[in-house]
């Protein structure tokens, strides 16, 4: 079985998004090997005014996002009626499809918030379908603890550990997708398969792992080349999140929080939002 090797490392840099939320920014919107992914942001912060702002209530199209959060709440409301609480443990999907406009506010004022939001691209064919939100608390989220004492955390799809298959509670997504969450307190390995005809991201976001005798630390997006199985260890502790997907093989523009296939149907949504038309 051929396992899956570093292909290239991309670096998170600072931003902000929102009201002024920092995050850690790691994007791919062209690069063709990042899909079917477009972007991956880390909030991480221990002061409130770093987060306090949240985000006030902005539009969507053409994307999914998943949320998931390792500390802190965050509530989502949207234009469909939708209110989740996202906790600690816990993530929240939602697909913008042809419009959606929503806003999502940390509950906590005061300690530590670390999560993560990714963007995920829709196929043109499914780019003006209707919107969808589901959230999933911490104890629906599939986990195996592994012999080593190590924690897998699958988020969505599948993921198959030593001959074991692990479903995810988010299945239905605009293309087929795994992202799972792998935590280590001390020297660890994971292996695992994956789909071959996927595209695999490691974001170390935690401590350091190699990957088939190369280090990723973290802060760091390791995008890896084609194979079935995935290896991966740690000398102490480490925190990493694994994205694997079926690849996009289309034209991807990006503006603001619209992501389509050609810079009319930007526009059109540009048009849309300004004209109340958007959802």
């Amino acid at each position: 079985m051929a396992i899956r090797q570093i292909q290239s490392l991309i670096s998170a840099h600072p931003s902000s998004d929102g009201d002024g939320v920092r995050i850690q920014r790691v994007h791919g919107f062209n690069n063709t090997q990042f899909s079917p992914f477009l972007m991956i942001d880390e909030l991480k912060s221990e002061s409130s005014a770093d987060y306090v702002g949240g985000f006030p209530p902005h539009p969507h199209r053409g994307i999914e996002t998943l949320t998931y959060m390792l500390s802190g709440h965050f509530q989502h409301k949207d234009h469909m009626g939708n209110v989740g609480e996202l906790r600690d443990g816990g993530a929240q999907w939602m697909s913008a499809g042809r419009g959606v406009i929503h806003s999502e506010m940390p509950i906590m004022t005061d300690g530590e918030l670390h999560g993560f939001q990714i963007w995920i691209n829709l196929p043109a064919a499914k780019k003006m379908q209707p919107a969808d939100y589901h959230d999933f608390q911490p104890d629906v989220i599939a986990q195996h603890r592994q012999e080593d004492g190590s924690l897998v955390r699958i988020i969505a799809g599948d993921l198959t550990i030593k001959g074991t298959t692990l479903a995810g509670p988010l299945q239905q997504t605009g293309v087929p997708v795994t992202i799972a969450d792998w935590q280590a307190d001390h020297a660890a390995s994971l292996n695992s398969c994956l789909n071959p005809d996927f595209q695999a991201m490691l974001y170390v976001y935690r401590g350091a792992i190699t990957v088939e005798g190369k280090e990723v630390s973290a802060g760091n997006l390791a995008i890896l080349g084609s194979g079935e199985g995935l290896a991966i260890s740690t000398d102490g502790q480490a925190g990493v999140l694994l994205l694997s997907g079926q690849p996009i093989n289309e034209p991807v523009v990006h503006y603001g929080p619209f992501v389509m296939n050609t810079m009319d149907e930007i526009e059109q949504a540009i048009q849309d939002y300004q004209q109340g038309t958007l959802v």
